[in-house]
């Protein structure tokens, strides 16, 4: 299934990506690769990870704390957020495509 990343996902994926290459040198590169495996997965397998509301589900990555919460819509996924799990639950609510 075809993934796309909506705007706010694209720029928070973005933000954590200079946030850890901040950090330490290539560990914004390594977020990345993590985010990247996780929507390969999410690709294969869409209806594997836990339902997050009525029209989302949640996958967790497994090195950084983040969820990405996705929707799947006319067989597409949305990734509409990349969501650190220690901030502000459900922000994203009204990103989410009827």
């Amino acid at each position: 299934m075809e993934i796309e990343f909506v705007e706010p996902a694209s720029i928070e994926l973005d933000d954590a990506i200079q946030y850890y290459n901040l950090q330490a040198s290539k560990l914004g590169d390594k977020f990345l690769d993590e985010v990247i495996s996780a929507t390969k997965l999410i690709a294969r397998f869409p209806n594997t990870w836990k339902r997050n509301t009525t029209h989302t589900r949640c996958a967790l990555l497994k090195k950084f704390p983040y969820n990405l919460i996705y929707t799947i819509f006319r067989e597409k996924i949305y990734i509409i957020a990349v969501a650190h799990q220690h901030r502000k639950p459900e922000y994203w609510i009204d990103r989410i495509l009827k």
